[in-house]
């Protein structure tokens, strides 16, 4: 509940037109977990409610409608989880803060009730032998799972002509933004004509469209990024190792991580709290021990920037006026709550080698790490990446993504081995390079984070208007947080005079989330920057009286 709200609610009970009774609501585009948690412990609220309403508006504008289309499964018993919540909750039993919060999932975090297919059609009706670690953590903490979302296929990565520069190649490997063959085209609620981006661009519209309190998304290179500012919500890529990826179909494990998306940062930092902790499974989570929190809405703070030395990042911007504009005045207000705003330079080098390292390494740890994926699925589904390959490019299979078929075969065809010494010396020597240039820029500079416009343009169009052109290492700085391991937290700023979201990146070093859900958590406060998209208006049934 805003405010604003509140104070009109608690002027009409003073005049006395409006009850205390009366006055209670949640709204569910604006409410926190923590305003949902409330309303529960009051027993006038149930998690049965709060679900009932998200799957109307799922009903509503996901296949209906704007066809929003981010669903791919919905879950079938989601009300029936949500009724043994609300028991459990009745009986004295409260798991904790995600007790009754309804959640999406990217179609690429394993479940053992309900298929998993990274996208893909070639794995459609695959279910996994169990849970993703996250996943299972989110169901012990009461995590209700109203359905697996749509994704760019395979993390978009998986099979891309990202990297060359051969017109024709561009053109034959092209894959429309938001689309995968297994769950069709996703559309952008801000404008249906615009893609949600990638990869987690179903988890990105179904946040913006109000579809679930918060979901999680995964992030190679800008996937829980790109989605987060182009469906204008906040999204947070964390420290590599501080959530287990195991049970996540794979992209480039040297990268890869999940990551929570949803409408504020509180719900940001309660969710990623329940993630946290070592894991046996995934062995780069032992770097997050003594760095670890379970509860990060502690950082949470007004007064966070003041006395921050912040650095803006202006080599990625320059590309679209209206998000330029959006992020001057991001800076003003920064400079405005107390931080000390500097501008930061990039060396050419690490711009230049961004690309091309990230391109030949997730080439060739995808090709290898996704067939140690597929050997866990069950008969008659592909056990390897150069099955993938064939099956996609095989008339017989009728795969509806011809642009991902060729793409597929583009990356067999310059995949290396993880022997090869090219591979090698990327993995090994170049990714160090990159981390101590990034080191070099927060100590140079004496800044405790860096910002930047999450993408220097707003979201594209799904049919492009130009033929595709080989990106820019100006295009966007997501994979630099990749390429270091280091966290990324995403909060609107804005909008375009056209409509489209903007969004500003709080990048730190290792560890940082403390700080920079600090700092994201003022900036939010002060700006209140996050706008309904205007394809999934309000609902009656939105607002839910206790």
């Amino acid at each position: 509940m805003t405010q604003l709200r509140k104070s009109v609610i608690a002027f009409a009970i003073a005049l006395g037109t409006l009850s205390s009774a009366e006055a209670a609501t949640i709204n569910l585009a604006t409410a926190t977990i923590a305003d949902l948690q409330a309303a529960y412990k009051t027993g006038k609220l149930s998690a049965e409610q709060v679900t009932k309403a998200y799957l109307a508006r799922i009903a509503a504008y996901d296949k209906q409608g704007p066809v929003i289309n981010s669903v791919i499964t919905l879950n079938p018993k989601a009300l029936e989880v949500a009724k043994a919540l609300d028991a459990e909750r009745k009986a004295g039993k409260v798991r904790g803060p995600l007790h009754g919060v309804p959640i999406v999932l990217k179609d690429n975090f394993d479940t053992f009730d309900l298929p998993t297919t990274a996208g893909s059609q070639l794995l459609k009706g695959s279910i996994p032998p169990d849970d993703a670690n996250v996943v299972k953590k989110l169901r012990e903490a009461g995590a209700i799972i109203v359905a697996k979302v749509n994704l760019s296929e395979w993390a978009g990565s998986g099979g891309s002509v990202s990297g060359a520069t051969d017109p024709e190649v561009l053109k034959l490997g092209a894959v429309p933004n938001g689309s995968s063959s297994m769950g069709g085209q996703t559309l952008n609620p801000h404008d249906l004509k615009r893609g949600p981006s990638g990869s987690s661009g179903g988890t990105g519209a179904a946040i913006a469209a109000v579809f679930a309190q918060f979901g999680l998304g995964s992030d190679t290179g800008g996937s829980v990024r790109g989605p987060s500012t182009a469906n204008g919500i906040v999204g947070l890529k964390p420290t590599h190792g501080l959530m287990s990826r195991d049970g996540i179909v794979p992209l480039a494990l040297s990268f890869d991580t999940g990551g929570p998306m949803a409408r504020s940062v509180y719900d940001i930092a309660v969710s990623l709290g329940v993630m946290t902790g070592v894991d046996a499974a995934d062995s780069a989570t032992a770097k997050s021990v003594g760095h670890f929190e379970s509860d990060y809405t502690k950082f949470l703070k007004t007064g966070s920037l003041k006395g921050a030395r912040i650095g803006f990042a202006k080599d990625f911007t320059g590309k679209d006026d209206g998000v330029d504009a959006v992020m001057t005045a991001a800076v003003a207000k920064l400079k405005a709550l107390g931080a000390t705003v500097v501008e930061v330079q990039y060396p050419g080098y690490l711009i230049a080698a961004k690309q091309p390292i990230y391109n030949q390494l997730v080439s060739t740890e995808f090709k290898a790490q996704v067939t140690q994926y597929l050997k866990t699925t069950k008969p008659g589904f592909p056990k390897s990446f150069d099955e993938v390959v064939a099956l996609s490019n095989d008339p017989k299979t009728k795969y509806s993504a011809p642009g991902k078929a060729y793409s597929l075969k583009y990356t067999a065809s310059i995949a290396q081995t993880l022997d090869d010494p090219a591979y090698l010396a990327v993995k090994n020597e170049q990714l160090a390079a990159v981390k101590s240039g990034i080191d070099a820029i927060f100590t140079k500079y004496k800044v405790d984070a860096i910002v930047y416009p999450t993408s220097p343009k707003p979201a594209t169009l799904i049919v492009p208007d130009k033929p595709p052109q080989p990106s820019a290492g100006t295009d966007s700085a997501t994979s630099f947080a990749n390429e270091t391991g280091y966290p990324d937290l995403i909060v609107p700023a804005g909008m375009t005079p056209g409509g489209l979201p903007v969004a500003i990146s709080f990048f730190g070093p290792a560890w940082s989330e403390p700080k920079l859900l600090g700092y994201g958590y003022d900036f939010e406060q002060a700006t209140h920057a996050l706008v309904e998209p205007k394809y999934t208006p309000a609902m009656p049934g939105d607002v839910l009286n206790y």
